[in-house]
């Protein structure tokens, strides 16, 4: 059982959404508007945010935007809003998911058994691995810890779970759909921007360290690099 808030300004939505993910097991807690979904995280222990973006108060990304600041909880968008600047810009902004209404209570609840399974919950998935290493970059999925040398780099659960995939067989290519497989899971619909989204936000945390552990292979995909830390 996971705890999940839900914070939209619609109750019917709230509503429906309660009733599929109590019915798969979880708890939930609710937010009306964008700051009782930040008072509610910074108050209550919760395993993933289910976020809507046209919110009062504070508006869905830039709640998200606040608690990428603050650590790494996953986040899935449910939103009416289709368009794909929005659905890049949130998955930019280090959302796990996005879902569109109107959406299926199911595909819902799978999405966010998916997110928690990329995040390591116990409940979801619990099968012991040891450390994948390659170079300078170590991937630890029992602890959800991703280092560079001495240096930790903070990534999302889905982050993490695009770089563990590319780290399982290391300087392999994998193309777009083949990460979607590994990562996501299969049967996702997953579109080749938003794995390079989320490839973006990586890099970018380990320009941090001075490090890019992923190549690009044009065309084709991604693979890992040989990730020598620079002496």
């Amino acid at each position: 059982m996971a705890v999940i808030l839900v914070a939209d300004d619609d109750g019917h939505i709230r509503e429906v959404v309660r009733f599929a993910l109590e019915k798969a097991g979880h708890k939930v807690l609710e937010a009306a508007n964008g700051a009782a979904a930040l008072a509610t995280v910074q108050e209550r222990s919760v395993d993933l945010v289910v976020l809507d973006i046209i919110m009062p108060e504070e508006d869905g990304l830039e709640v998200c935007r606040k608690l990428r600041q603050n650590g790494r909880l996953p986040i899935l968008f449910l939103s009416s809003r289709d368009d794909e600047v929005d659905r890049v810009l949130g998955l930019e902004l280090g959302a796990d998911d996005y879902v569109t209404k109107p959406f299926s209570p199911r595909e819902l609840v799978a999405r966010v058994k998916a997110v928690l399974r990329r995040a390591g919950d116990a409940s979801i998935e619990g099968d012991e691995e040891q450390p994948l290493r390659r170079g300078a970059l170590s991937i630890d999925a029992q602890r959800h810890r991703c280092t560079w040398g001495h240096d930790e780099v903070g990534l999302t659960a889905t982050e993490f779970a695009l770089l563990r995939s590319l780290m399982t067989t290391p300087g392999r290519v994998y193309s777009r759909n083949e990460l979607v497989d590994k990562a996501w899971g299969y049967g996702h619909h997953i579109t080749d921007r938003t794995v390079d989204s989320h490839v973006r936000r990586i890099r970018r945390k380990f320009d941090g360290v001075g490090a890019d552990p992923i190549e690009t292979v044009y065309g084709v995909g991604y693979r890992v690099r040989e990730c020598e830390q620079a002496a």
